[in-house]
């Protein structure tokens, strides 16, 4: 069904609501994972150790109680309320492993902590950015040790096979000379069906604002 302007703007108000109640039961607490490896904000650190928490069930969010006794916006929508909280959930569990680290693993490692939540292309690129001379060097010099939280701000763009969240991950780094904390917003694309998704590509939220 072809939506007009107004309807589409609707649309996306509405999911925002959805994705806002999703977050409380879901996603917004933050999840934070004691893995063994993770990255720098930017770039890849470490891999985790320990293998991520199991997500917990899809929660039960009424779309119409979101939309204040609105129309069901499923019916608009190439995805289920399901298929939305299986891809938040996979958002989100990749987002606390990306920034979570430690000094002394090795890029297998921090890859291979996140097994089956990113395609294998993404795999290879994280594993790249990690091994990157200059980030390795400083990684292990200051000793770092990162922990990653992370929670979905919104929905940026989706599609029958793909879903982009905008997730603001935040960072508690460890290092020889102290602790610090920071936080960043990532554009984190999944892609997939029904409750397989895999997350794709990852960039600085104001990558796609340019």
């Amino acid at each position: 069904m072809e939506l007009s302007p107004r309807q589409r703007s609707a649309v996306f108000v509405l999911v925002v609501a959805v994705l806002a109640a999703l977050g409380y039961y879901l996603v917004a607490p933050a999840v934070t994972h004691s893995h063994g490896s993770g990255q720098a904000a930017a770039t890849p650190a470490s891999t985790p150790t320990a293998p991520s928490t199991a997500p917990a069930a899809a929660p039960t969010v009424s779309a119409s109680a979101a939309a204040a006794g609105g129309p069901d916006i499923y019916a608009w929508l190439p995805f289920t309320q399901q298929n939305l909280a299986a891809a938040a959930s996979v958002a989100v569990r990749f987002s606390v492993d990306y920034n979570t680290f430690t000094y002394t693993q090795s890029a297998t490692a921090y890859v291979g902590a996140m097994g089956d939540l990113i395609t294998s292309e993404l795999a290879g690129t994280l594993q790249a950015a990690y091994q990157i001379p200059g980030v390795a060097k400083l990684r292990k010099s200051q000793k770092q040790v990162s922990t990653g939280t992370a929670v979905i701000s919104s929905l940026r763009a989706f599609g029958p096979a793909s879903m982009t969240f905008i997730v603001t991950a935040g960072q508690r780094l460890a290092t020889s000379n102290g602790i610090s904390s920071a936080s960043t917003q990532y554009a984190v694309t999944v892609t997939g069906s029904a409750s397989s998704w895999q997350v794709s590509d990852i960039e600085l939220e104001s990558a796609g604002n340019e």
